[in-house]
């Protein structure tokens, strides 16, 4: 493969029922698409649809992802430790969630 520079996609998804292919989560996160395949082999990512090989993945991947590859680069991080740190983290907005549901629904 040569070194060739992928462009960078700015912006910021709100509407979390979006769907991107591989190619536009790959380009969306500036790397190649065989860094996503590391992300979907590690659990860090899944498809919402694996039909015919054309994958989509939802809005919320693209955070997702953007998270796991800034915890290897910035702190060397492997992807099975990216993937706890994502769990955790998902862990910790839930709760935080169900410490809000309780403070202003009981």
């Amino acid at each position: 493969m040569q070194n060739e520079k992928l462009p960078v996609l700015t912006g910021l998804i709100v509407e979390e029922s979006i769907t991107l292919t591989l190619n536009e989560l790959s380009c969306a996160c500036s790397v190649h698409a065989e860094r996503i395949l590391d992300l979907v082999e590690e659990g860090i990512l899944d498809p919402v649809d694996r039909n015919l090989g054309r994958w989509r993945f939802s809005g919320a991947s693209l955070n997702r992802a953007r998270t796991a590859l800034r915890l290897q680069q910035d702190l060397g991080i492997n992807l099975a430790g990216a993937a706890l740190v994502l769990d955790m983290m998902d862990e910790l907005e839930y709760l935080r969630a169900q410490l809000r549901q309780r403070g202003t629904g009981s």
